[in-house]
């Protein structure tokens, strides 16, 4: 009966939630009485002129109720709900055959008993009150509170004469008023003169050295914010430079507001007070005098346990570091020593110790460290205890997922990892790891319908630059530099060609703050070889379907007998048709060699089907240097204002083909220079990609993202491998295209897989909340590829300069999102507004319709 009543009362929901724009036709004043009003407005005036910060409108205590494109849709979901549903029960119980007819039997189509009905009206009233929004009623006193609010507000800013008043207008519909808060702000006080007393000798001489860069100025006006930040500053400065135990407290102002000024506004006098150091004993309260101090022994307790006796562990002495540890020292010194920036005899400086907890941290080797200070004030000197506890020297990793692509109608894809920690005793990570998956494809018309993929990789890591030079002056350890040494492979079993890729990296990243980050690939080799190319034709149907159709005007075998083997009429069919492979490629051959007569424009088609079949079946190597840089200024998860960027710059062939002059390679047909039998590829590739947000409100967000990315082949290659070239289409891209269904440039989706070297792209999506965690979004996409600098001629594929720009395609829709608080599951439509691939008299909304449109499924933000 329970199981039963759930899937109910959850069917029920679902159905109520569906008919909401119906339900919300109810009356928005339905809970509001005769002698309140809904609040539909609140309006702030300084100075007579309308305030739109979003700081000061945050100091509102009370706000209209949340709209839905301009709807209360929340507040007619609350309407709904029934006032006291224990109380309606009884009179609901005597109408009990009406209330089934009306409202049991629509919702389950079922007979319940009375534990069942009591449930289902109990549990709508209290789920419409969840997820709807009661009226929001004015109340005079949080009008007042919020008043007090500004007032203190604009008082923080030097307007300490300001006043405020509020004004209701309820004139213009019935029940419901709006909001005027008017603030009269009066003159602004400025700082006339600014002065210091400082209690400690150490603490004058510091702050004399600091004085010009503090932001407390004379002749500015007044704002708290900055005497705020001024003491901060002061605090982080001190701490740096020797003051270990300064205390924030101690920095103090007094201000004397100067009524005597002559000038136009008012004037006061700010003195800057700095105390000595307060320690409190068991009952008294003492001062002393703040001092500069220095480290004089640094202790390590390496594999350090909190039963372990001091007097049972062994020590070693380097580099003024005296390392303990007990039975056997199981790191190399110099790995510990330089993951700690405090040296002997050098002062004490807060940010040495932050950056010791995160070189530590980054080591992956240990757990998040305690570094404890004993202070020798006699000295002046510093005794300092790192304590260190191991990670597992083992750990092992495992994944599971359920994957679904426009190839993949089905996958599941497990992964597995064995981490090995401190490997050589340099606190270097060894990752082994196997993945796999296995599902269904999508494509129907394909022979074998299963697929599956496995891989393996293995992952060297060293927290540190890995050359036979020293850079720790160029990139010094608290930038937490890594050296990254890969080795993998893959192996593709019915997805395209079956694919047997083999990957090979040497790289460095490392990281100069908490919003730069640098990556450099020194070496990054891939070798693709394709299992089965005679399968060309099967995977790239549109390809197989041109040539087909120009092979229609020679299947008469009265009339070509020389071809009639190249072609066969498949089971409940009477066209006769190419065979794969052996008939595609017979027929290539007889129109490229001119064993038949054939048209200029069928020798073209054929000849441009060849070349981009032999392009996408050739095995790839790809030797590259790729150098790349990331700045993102988001302070945290809760920060909806930052931007982010990434400038990427990578170049391939161009060691080999410094090798090959002195050192020839062998060349294949076209003069190309082979390495283990593959041509090499030789191109420089540029990527830019930059996004913002902009948070409009507390919970509205406006997001841009741009990427214009350009690969050149020259030398060696007159192309860009499939792998490295770009699409368009897809749920991070322009989601009013499916993945590679886009361009190039305004061709009609000529390919299965369409790419290109050139990219451009734009995205805008305002987000906004709708229920709860339920979230929407409207967003519009535009961009395109483009074939640039390459061995293709089309000139609808081709950029040929601003004229070009008119083939950028536009995307528009909306998007339903779930956050789910770690990840984000979304839902956008996407409607063709502007395609370039139409007549240029059809491009604009030709396509905007739900027969055309794209629906994608996502986790998280697509930028």
């Amino acid at each position: 009966m329970t199981r039963r009543l759930i899937f109910i009362a959850g069917t029920a929901k679902i159905r109520v939630f569906l008919l909401c724009i119906i339900l919300c036709s109810c009356n928005a004043l339905k809970r509001v009485d005769a002698d309140e009003a809904l609040l539909v407005k609140n309006t702030i005036y300084a100075d007579g002129k309308k305030v739109t910060d979003t700081d000061i409108q945050s100091l509102i205590s009370q706000k209209p109720n949340s709209n839905l494109l301009g709807f209360p849709l929340r507040l007619h979901l609350y309407n709904l709900a029934k006032p006291n549903p224990d109380s309606s029960y009884q009179a609901w119980l005597h109408k009990k055959e009406k209330r089934e007819q009306r409202l049991i039997n629509w919702l389950s189509k079922k007979q319940v008993d009375s534990l069942g009905e009591s449930f289902l009206v109990k549990g709508y009233s209290e789920w419409l009150k969840k997820i709807g929004e009661a009226p929001v009623i004015i109340d005079t006193s949080k009008t007042c509170k919020s008043l007090q609010r500004m007032s203190a507000y604009y008082g923080n800013r030097g307007y300490f004469n300001n006043t405020t008043t509020f004004t209701i207008d309820s004139t213009k519909r019935e029940q419901r008023a709006e909001i005027s808060y008017k603030i009269d702000l009066g003159n602004a006080y400025m700082i006339d003169t600014l002065t210091k007393k400082t209690a400690s000798k150490a603490i004058d001489s510091l702050y004399a050295l600091n004085f010009k860069n503090s932001l407390i100025k004379e002749g500015e006006q007044f704002d708290l914010s900055n005497f705020n930040k001024e003491r901060e500053r002061l605090t982080s400065i001190f701490r740096n430079t020797g003051v270990y135990n300064f205390q924030e407290s101690s920095i103090t102002f007094n201000i004397l507001r100067d009524t005597s000024t002559t000038r136009g506004d008012r004037g006061m006098d700010v003195e800057l007070n700095i105390d000595n150091l307060k320690k409190r004993g068991d009952s008294t309260l003492t001062t002393t005098e703040y001092e500069v101090f220095t480290f004089n022994k640094i202790n390590i307790y390496a594999d350090y346990r909190f039963d372990d006796d001091p007097n049972d562990l062994q020590s070693v002495d380097y580099n003024n570091y005296t390392i303990y540890f007990k039975d056997k020292l199981r790191y190399k010194p110099k790995a510990l020593t330089d993951a700690i920036f405090i040296e002997k005899d050098s002062i004490y400086r807060e940010l040495n110790k932050i950056r010791t907890y995160r070189q530590i941290s980054n080591l992956n080797t240990f757990r998040y460290p305690t570094i404890e200070l004993e202070e020798d004030s006699t000295q002046n000197k510093l005794k300092t205890n790192i304590y260190l506890s191991a990670r597992p020297k083992y750990s092992l990793e495992t994944n599971l997922d359920v994957t679904h692509s426009n190839i993949q109608r089905l996958g599941i894809a497990f992964s597995s990892a064995l981490i090995t920690r401190n490997v050589f005793g340099g606190a270097e990570t060894l990752n082994i790891s196997a993945r796999g998956s296995f599902g269904l494809l999508s494509d129907q018309d394909l022979p074998e319908d299963f697929f599956s993929e496995i891989g393996g990789d293995i992952n060297l890591t060293f927290p540190r630059i890995w050359l036979p030079f020293n850079t720790k002056k160029i990139i010094p350890y608290y930038m937490l530099p890594q050296t990254r040494m890969t080795v993998g492979t893959s192996f593709q079993k019915n997805i395209g060609l079956d694919k047997q890729t083999l990957n090979a990296v040497l790289g460095y990243n490392w990281t100069p703050s908490s919003t730069k980050r640098n990556e450099l690939e020194l070496l990054n080799v891939q070798f693709v070889r394709n299992v089965n190319p005679e399968n060309f034709f099967n995977v790239y149907q549109n390809s197989y379907r041109l040539l087909d159709g120009v092979a229609d005007r020679f299947d008469d075998p009265t009339e070509f007998p020389e071809l009639a083997e190249l072609f066969e009429t498949p089971e409940g069919t009477t066209e006769p048709r190419l065979i794969i492979p052996s008939g595609t490629s017979g027929f290539t051959n007889s129109i490229l060699d001119n064993t038949v007569t054939s048209n200029i424009d069928d020798r073209r088609l054929v000849n441009t089907i060849e070349e981009r079949r032999q392009r996408l079946t050739e095995d790839n190597l790809i030797f590259t240097t790729n150098y790349s840089f990331s700045k993102n200024n988001k302070t945290s998860i809760n920060d909806l204002s930052f931007y982010q960027f990434r400038f990427k710059v990578e170049g391939a062939g161009n060691l080999l083909s410094l090798v090959s002059n002195i050192i020839p390679f062998e060349e294949n047909n076209d003069g190309n220079g082979l390495v283990f039998g593959v041509a090499y590829s030789q191109y420089v590739k540029t990527e830019f990609d930059f996004i913002k947000h902009w948070q409009l409100s507390p919970t509205n967000v406006l997001a841009m993202r741009s990427f214009a990315g350009i690969a050149i082949p020259y030398g060696n290659s007159n192309n860009i491998p499939f792998v490295r070239s770009y699409f368009a289409g897809g749920s991070n891209d322009n989601r009013a295209w499916n993945p590679y269904s886009l361009g190039p440039g305004s061709t009609q989706n000529l390919n299965d897989f369409n790419e290109a070297n050139l990219k451009l792209a734009f995205n805008l999506e305002y987000r906004f909340p709708i229920i709860g965690n339920i979230k929407g979004a409207l967003f519009a996409d535009a961009g395109n590829i483009w074939n640039v600098f390459d061995d293709v001629e089309d000139p609808e594929a081709t950029f040929n300069g601003f004229s070009s720009l008119k083939d950028i395609a536009l995307g528009t829709g909306m998007g339903i999102r779930y956050d789910f608080t770690y990840f984000v599951f979304r839902l956008d439509v996407g409607f063709k507004t502007y395609n370039p691939a139409l007549e240029t008299s059809k491009r604009w909304f030709s396509d905007y319709n739900l027969g055309n449109a794209v629906y994608n499924i996502g986790i998280n933000y697509p930028f």
